[in-house]
């Protein structure tokens, strides 16, 4: 990063990287509690706020977790090595055999943390939730962040209407809009329970165990155009990756 760039760095994007060098150096380590909200804003001159945004980035990738009532400490391993694999055009194809159907429109709202894991300068996002339904039978249910000059791209469109249901991905929408190409989608996969919300979405039970996959879309030159967190229903969805030797 230039020295123009660092000039110009939101304080909690500044402050989570600083974080980010010092737990990689050693400086804290697996299973340290960091410094408290009040303790890191004091020592870096900025706001508990400010801090409270640098820690949902660590969190968001895993560096980090949070105990309420105890503090922040870092993850066991979180140097561990990770595998990517895909394609964004394996992800666009999903409306070939399923379709979209619209839950909640594409609203502005505020949301620290998914402003923060799209590295926005501001709280407000875009946000529309959707189902996806194959042969008639719901399966996952998804919340799309955007950014608010993405989300201006397709907010009026039909298919982002309350109730819509259309063959349609929202990166599918969007590409054809935006002048950068999304070519990269960082993914993780954990298993979380169904909230009431979901539950109702994918026809199943409270707090039944759900295949939660967060996906960050972003563009060729590295900014974020789409943060997705989707709850899959495990008997409606096999998640397949295979993997291959890479060349010597």
């Amino acid at each position: 990063m230039s020295g123009k760039e660092r000039e110009t760095e939101p304080a909690y994007q500044r402050l989570s990287r600083e974080l980010r060098q010092q737990i990689s150096a050693g400086t804290y380590r697996d299973g340290i509690q960091l410094p408290t909200e009040s303790e890191l804003a004091q020592h870096h001159g900025v706001s508990r706020q400010t801090v409270r945004r640098a820690f949902h980035d660590l969190v968001a990738e895993g560096i980090v977790y949070r105990v309420p009532g105890r503090g922040t400490f870092v993850t066991e391993n979180s140097g561990r090595y990770l595998r990517h694999l895909g394609s964004i055009e394996d992800l666009m194809n999903l409306s070939r055999d399923t379709t979209m159907e619209v839950v909640s429109p594409l609203q502005r709202r505020v949301d620290i943390e998914a402003a923060s894991r799209l590295r926005l300068d501001t709280d407000v996002v875009y946000t529309v939730v959707f189902r996806r339904i194959h042969e008639g039978v719901p399966f996952v249910q998804t919340t799309a962040h955007l950014p608010e000059a993405i989300a201006r791209q397709i907010i009026d469109l039909p298919a982002m209407a309350a109730g819509a249901v259309s063959a349609n991905t929202v990166i599918g929408l969007l590409e054809p809009l935006i002048d950068s190409p999304i070519v990269e989608a960082a993914q993780s996969i954990t298993v979380s329970p169904a909230t009431a919300d979901v539950a109702r979405d994918v026809d199943c039970e409270i707090g039944h165990a759900m295949l939660r996959v967060d996906r960050l879309y972003s563009n060729a030159q590295g900014v974020a155009n789409e943060l997705s967190v989707s709850y899959f229903l495990p008997e409606q969805y096999t998640y397949r990756v295979t993997l291959r030797r890479g060349a010597h």
